[in-house]
């Protein structure tokens, strides 16, 4: 059964960091691409961050650019978004995800986790 478990949202000032994680079990993940959305309540859920599992090549959503970092430990089979000089607009539910295709469409992602909330207080 595969599963993806994020954690590491939380509250956190406007300024202030936080490094989420994606757990990833139940079967090898190289070759899927691991991307980082996100939702705001009323807001469609939006992409964040990829990159490749086995590449390690990456890109981000220009509201994102600069400040967050995404990365992956393929041995310990997690994926991370160092997310620095966090603003209000950050606040969401993120989700981490897992496509077989290098895509930032969520319908075409296969597999999510549950989501962990970030909050920035201004």
């Amino acid at each position: 059964q595969v599963q993806l478990v994020e954690s590491g949202g939380g509250l956190v000032q406007t300024g202030g960091s936080l490094r989420l994680s994606c757990a990833a079990s139940g079967r090898t993940f190289s070759g899927y691409t691991m991307g980082w959305f996100r939702q705001a309540p009323g807001k469609e859920r939006e992409f964040v961050a990829r990159i490749g599992w086995s590449d390690g090549l990456r890109n981000y959503a220009d509201s994102v650019k600069g400040r967050f970092t995404i990365s992956r430990d393929n041995a310990k089979n997690t994926m991370y978004l160092q997310m620095n000089s966090l603003k209000p607009e950050d606040t969401a539910i993120y989700y981490c995800a897992a496509s077989t295709l290098w895509t930032y469409t969520p319908t075409r992602y296969d597999y999510w986790g549950q989501g962990t909330q970030v909050t920035v207080s201004s």
